[in-house]
């Protein structure tokens, strides 16, 4: 590699920020990361996308990138600006300043790419650095973006055996061409129902509804943040979660103890408020009160989800165990939150591997794969 004759460290660029509505917590997952990052095993290089798509050389300081009530984070576009490289013969990165010649940053080993919902963790971002034979954290273009897409997931993981939810997609096609048969599609699932953004996360344009009449409303709120919309029957029962790693080599996927989401209160279910700015209306426990056969399941599940979407790195597959205890996979997030506090962390804790130890588990597995075709 170039530029590596001084220093036997890894070099990581961090990505986050992206064009996406999860843009804050992005960047509260990288300030996460750059303060938990071994300095004396890793040379970082921050690398920012603000909200208008520019590419921009951050600073490495987790302090201004911290989410919390009445701050969200935000890239400045305003840095200099970062060109990355498209080129399998020339991957290194280089910085244009206003008034500056170009400055070289050298190639890096890895990138590390925090990126939430659309642009990022869709598949796009993954795209551009298998252009250029660059290693990543994380799954590849196809996981990414069928996974990120509610509807499509769902085809994958039932086409696997999996179980998954009664719902309805409504395409942006249907919408413009008669919004009224679009509604009556839904009229076959049992209420309440919950309308989501399809390519979406971290609870964002989520609605809940009970009548009917407040649907079109709901249709409109998840529109603004993708114009194809899945509409999910509500599932009575326990949100379980559960952590996958790669194996390395051909190993098996490994999977976490289980973690569960209860909403205690002022909020309907768990939104963005009740994952992000809440500190008391939300109960995270880290092992889940399951039955250990039914954690077995859950378990086992999960690594089935992660095999047959084709993950790599990472994932947290979700699912409700109803009332009656059957369990219902319900999707699977190929980047999810990664703050010390998310529930991935978190299980991953509980199963005896630190946030330090993970993210050095992630990027030794991102340095194994080859690239290219895999």
């Amino acid at each position: 590699m170039s530029d590596r004759t001084s220093t036997p460290k890894t070099r990581v660029a961090l990505v986050f920020g992206g064009r996406s509505s999860e843009h804050a917590v992005s960047c509260a997952t990288a300030a996460s990361v750059l303060e938990a990052l071994d300095r004396t095993r890793y040379e970082v290089i921050p690398v920012g996308i603000a909200k208008d798509g520019h590419w921009v050389l951050a600073a490495d300081d987790p302090e201004p990138l911290r989410l919390g009530r009445g701050h969200e984070p935000e890239v400045d576009g305003g840095s200099a600006s970062v060109v990355v490289p498209t080129s399998a013969t020339d991957r290194t990165l280089v910085v244009h300043e206003a008034g500056e010649p170009p400055r070289t940053l050298g190639e890096v080993d890895v990138v590390f790419p925090l990126l939430h919902g659309p642009f990022g963790e869709d598949g796009t971002i993954q795209g551009l650095l298998d252009l250029a034979d660059v290693r990543y954290v994380g799954s590849g273009v196809t996981a990414s973006a069928v996974m990120m897409d509610k509807a499509m997931m769902k085809t994958v993981l039932a086409a696997a055996g999996l179980p998954v939810g009664p719902y309805v997609v409504i395409t942006d096609r249907d919408w413009r061409r008669d919004p009224e048969a679009a509604m009556a599609s839904v009229g076959g699932l049992r209420l309440p129902v919950f309308v989501k953004p399809a390519r979406a996360g971290s609870s964002i344009g989520i609605s809940r509804v009970s009548s009917m009449a407040d649907l079109e409303a709901a249709v409109e709120a998840a529109r603004v943040h993708d114009p194809k919309v899945v509409v999910e029957q509500g599932i009575s029962g326990r949100e379980i979660e559960c952590g996958v790693l790669e194996g390395h080599g051909t190993d098996a996927a490994r999977t976490s103890e289980l973690g569960e989401c209860v909403v205690v209160a002022n909020h309907d279910f768990y939104d963005f408020d009740a994952k992000y700015l809440a500190d008391d209306d939300v109960r995270l426990m880290t092992p889940a009160d399951v039955p250990a056969a039914t954690a077995a399941r859950i378990r086992e599940m999960a690594a089935t989800a992660f095999e047959a979407a084709g993950c790599e790195g990472l994932a947290r597959v979700d699912f409700f165990l109803t009332d009656d205890g059957e369990v219902v996979v319900n999707e699977v997030n190929t980047m999810p939150g990664f703050t010390p506090s998310s529930m991935f962390p978190r299980m991953w804790a509980a199963t005896g591997v630190s946030y330090p130890e993970l993210i050095d588990e992630l990027i030794a597995l991102a340095l194994e794969r080859r690239t290219g075709l895999r």
